[in-house]
């Protein structure tokens, strides 16, 4: 990391301030932390144009200790928190984003965070006894829940037992008391994979929290990097600016001058507390309570009138759902064309199947087989074999992301006995609800692939659809926008 600089510092104020001079923000006051910020989250998502909410005086906590949720599931939201600029259609988002991944990370390495000494992090230190988690109104967002989640929509930061490299990584956070924290990090994850360092050598592993800050942080430390590449580089690079942070007093790891609340910690060797059981991104609890990694919280840094970031999974569509099914759309886009599936119209990643179980791809077929290929790259491609289900290929005139007319398509243009190809023994996931009914002892699963376009040996005869033309409904909504 370079110092002294005066790089972005991630402020999630600024960004509020963007989207709510474009009305995508919605204040609601006097919302009970128990339960009531995560109904009226899952409920506002479900709406067909849902804001941001920014919950104050919640019930228990002083005026100016706020909750935020929902910041990213809107395309204009979305297309701001990623720099795209404001971008109200989800499929002109998906195309924007295609190529930019692989281009972030190319540019990484020219983007080593700058560290300063100051920032509104420090507004307010809690320190030693002073120290209380539960000063904050961390939500129990779901009636099942084994507790109360401070962290959903935070990133969690870490560094290497073997090396300087700084992960940063989207973990849930249990609050167990006023200086104790849960930390659940799926094995595999390369939060995981650092603390079982530690826990090897018998040395505490270092943590800070980032519980608030510009959406793009937890968003980018919810996905996959590659492995040592830190998180605030990969940031770096989407800003076309350094990131600005800090360093804590305890651990010394580095986080954003901005952030609005910081735990800072250790857990140390064989702490390990029950945590769970908490609703998950397919809408299920995928396992019971269990252990967990506990951090022992020795400093909370925050903002003046600070904003918890929440973005508690669940049924979807949920808190997160539409940004994983952007990104992952831009990904398999890019996957399709990469391995030469011409002629790609678009593709949807749906926010029913948690971004992944359910996939559709339009085409505009070019030769017998076309469909097929496309289907089955879909289905097995590296970004789409993981807890893929049903792979569903639609001519161009199917809008992917319209489930009515994907539907509508596989209802009138499929004979199911050919038009279904089968894949046995395919990668699945112990977190899929259906793991409990794999046949096999590894994750193994069946998937299908979809073939809904017109018969391409029967395309001149089709029968014609029949709706007004492209160019005619676009009109008339003009003309008649006061009523359409």
């Amino acid at each position: 990391m370079k110092n002294n600089g005066d790089g972005n510092p991630l402020d999630l104020r600024a960004w509020l301030d963007q989207i709510r001079s474009a009305g995508e923000v919605h204040d609601v006051i006097g919302a009970d932390w128990n339960l009531e910020l995560g109904a009226i989250s899952e409920l506002n998502v479900k709406k067909e144009k849902s804001p941001a909410l920014l919950f104050d005086e919640i019930t228990g906590y002083p005026k100016g200790f706020r909750v935020l949720t929902c910041s990213t599931s809107s395309p204009v939201r979305l297309s701001t928190i990623l720099r795209l600029g404001v971008e109200p259609s989800h499929q002109n988002l998906v195309q924007k984003l295609r190529g930019k991944p692989a281009q972030w990370q190319a540019d990484a390495a020219q983007y080593d965070p700058v560290v300063t000494t100051t920032g509104p992090v420090f507004d307010n230190v809690q320190r030693g006894p002073g120290v209380n988690v539960l000063a904050f109104p961390a939500p129990l967002w779901h009636e099942k829940d084994g507790g109360r989640y401070i962290g959903t929509g935070c990133s969690v930061v870490t560094r290497d037992f073997d090396s300087e490299w700084i992960n940063v990584g989207t973990y849930r956070i249990m609050v167990h008391d006023r200086n104790h924290v849960g930390l659940y990090m799926v094995p595999g994850k390369h939060g995981h994979i650092q603390h079982e360092k530690y826990q090897r050598a018998g040395k505490p592993f270092p943590v800070a929290i980032i519980l608030g800050a510009d959406p793009i942080n937890y968003l980018i430390s919810g996905i996959e990097i590659p492995f040592q590449m830190c998180e605030f580089n990969y940031i770096g690079a989407i800003l076309r600016q350094p990131v600005s942070v800090v360093t804590g007093e305890v651990t010394k790891l580095p986080f954003p001058s901005a952030a609005e609340v910081v735990l800072e910690g250790w857990v140390h060797p064989g702490d390990e507390r029950t945590e769970g059981p908490f609703g998950e991104f397919l809408g299920y609890y995928p396992g019971e309570e269990g252990p967990a990694p506990v951090v022992t919280v020795e400093r909370i840094y925050y903002r003046d009138n600070p904003i918890l970031l929440g973005s508690p999974p669940a049924k979807p569509p949920n808190d997160y759902s539409y940004s994983k099914a952007v990104m992952r759309s831009a990904l398999l886009f890019n996957a399709l064309t990469a391995a030469g599936v011409p002629d790609v119209a678009n593709v949807w990643a749906h926010e029913v199947g948690g971004a992944r179980l359910f996939t559709v791809v339009a085409i505009r077929q070019r030769y017998a087989g076309h469909a097929r290929q496309a289907g089955h790259i879909l289905s097995q491609c590296g970004v789409g074999a993981y807890l893929s289900r049903y792979a569903v290929v639609v001519d161009d005139d199917i809008d992917p992301a319209n489930l009515q007319e994907v539907m509508w398509a596989i209802a009138t243009r499929t004979d199911p006995e050919i038009d279904i190809d089968l894949i046995k023994r395919g990668m699945g996931s112990r977190s899929d609800p259906m793991s409990l009914a794999y046949p096999y002892g590894a994750p193994l699963t069946s998937k299908a692939v979809i073939d809904a376009c017109r018969p391409f040996d029967h395309l001149k005869q089709f029968p014609l659809v029949a709706e007004a033309s492209k160019a005619l409904q676009d009109r008339v909504r003009e003309k008649w926008k006061t009523i359409l």
